[in-house]
């Protein structure tokens, strides 16, 4: 059963970047008819971006009090109407931009809820040493969202108007978020499809302060925020979401405008990164799964933290000098593959720190990495415009490395307690 939960987390989670990535492919249709230039335009992005950072740490902290299958229901129903209210806003009205950004803003609301909420019930049904491909397999969602996105959304852009991408994208949520209510329990023990063996694994393989600790019981925001090793993971994971979201924001529009790939090509290309996000994803939480069982977390995890992001700085700078679009394109799908590498450890990292309060761990590293997105979606095409596409990317690349370096300082056996 802990696996079908996996497998229905992975769901949400692509559907939750087919509902954030669409807007990107469905850029220039939008600008057209709203009449708004690149600029403005990143900040329809970013408004999604700092929303969808800003309540990291209170959707955490919501799914740590309420639990994670209400936590969970409520928020992809939340942003399934905003996402189909985002075709509604009226192209000729007066405040169209202003309220094409509000409409994005509190639909990032929605979405923060999903990854803190989803690393909660990891702590609770997730054996310590099957955290690393549980979360790759939820992340390995990012890439199938965002890989299955550019080809969906172009035809029924082509066929049906731009509109109708963000209307079936919602109805998609609304299903998926029915089945997860079905299906989820907050705990395994008391669920109706969880076997006698399958309970006793789950418990033996938790860190032993988590079942004893009391349903409700949180750690203190002065603890976590205390703590070194929070701080360290957070920064890496700002240089992380810098990175990520260049791909999720411009990368489609970069292939297009600036390689001069066109529509069609565009979107075939465009796929590469998410393709590789979703194989190196899962693949980088086995490794760290087995790495970890023979050495132990600092190797396992933090080791597989620091070569990831390592090989995603190379990769991504790399790409800068090559004058192919195409080979362009396969040399950046493997700078953000080898980032995915190192995604589950982020993830498994603060689930063994946190254990009953891994929603608010989490949450609070995870504001960090959005911060870095909303960050590049305002500050990539600024860069482009003054310095080139190269310096932007090359940015990226930088705090790809720093992000490399900090998991060199992250303590993997430090455990938070609640009072």
């Amino acid at each position: 059963m802990r696996w079908i939960l996996i497998f229905w987390v992975f769901l949400m989670s692509a559907i939750s970047y087919l509902d954030r990535v669409n807007i990107s492919i469905a850029s220039s249709a939008v600008q057209k008819d709203f009449g708004i230039t690149d600029v403005q335009m990143g900040w329809v992005f970013s408004a999604f971006v700092w929303a969808y950072a800003l309540f990291q740490a209170p959707a955490g902290r919501l799914a740590d009090r309420i639990g994670p299958r209400l936590a969970i229901t409520l928020g992809v129903l939340w942003w399934s109407v905003f996402t189909s209210l985002t075709a509604l806003v009226p192209t000729q009205a007066v405040m169209a931009l202003s309220m094409l950004v509000g409409v994005r803003f509190v639909l990032g609301m929605g979405e923060a809820v999903v990854y803190p909420a989803s690393n909660r019930m990891v702590a609770k049904w997730i054996p310590t040493t099957e955290r690393g491909i549980a979360n790759g397999l939820i992340f390995a969602g990012v890439g199938a969202g965002a890989g299955v996105t550019p080809p969906l959304i172009t035809y029924i852009l082509l066929n049906y108007g731009w509109q109708w991408s963000f209307h079936a994208c919602a109805l998609i949520g609304v299903g998926a978020a029915l089945g997860w209510h079905f299906l989820a329990r907050d705990v395994p023990q008391g669920h109706p499809f969880v076997s006698a063996k399958e309970l006793a694994h789950i418990e033996a393989g938790i860190p032993a302060a988590d079942p004893g600790a009391k349903a409700k019981t949180v750690v203190p925001w002065s603890r976590i925020l205390g703590c070194k090793d929070i701080w360290f993971m957070t920064l890496s994971y700002f240089a992380y979401g810098y990175s990520a979201w260049i791909f999720f924001t411009w990368f489609f529009r970069y292939l297009s405008n600036v390689r001069g790939l066109d529509l069609k090509a565009s979107a075939f290309y465009s796929m590469l990164p998410f393709i590789a996000m979703a194989a190196c994803s899962p693949f980088g939480g086995w490794v760290a799964d087995m790495l970890t069982k023979r050495y132990g977390p600092r190797i396992g995890r933090c080791g597989i933290g620091v070569v990831g992001m390592a090989g995603a700085a190379i990769f991504i700078a790399l790409a800068t000098q090559v004058e192919s679009a195409r080979l362009a394109s396969f040399v950046l799908a493997c700078g953000i593959g080898a980032q995915y590498l190192s995604q589950s450890s982020y993830w498994a990292v603060t689930a063994d720190v946190a254990g009953g309060s891994a929603g608010s761990v989490s949450g609070f590293m995870n504001m960090g990495g959005q911060i870095g997105g909303a960050v590049t979606a305002i500050l990539t095409p600024y860069v482009a415009q003054s310095l080139g596409w190269t310096a932007s990317f090359m940015v990226a690349a930088g705090l790809c490395a720093m992000g490399s370096i900090l998991w060199l300082l992250v303590n993997p056996a430090v455990r938070l307690k609640a009072d």
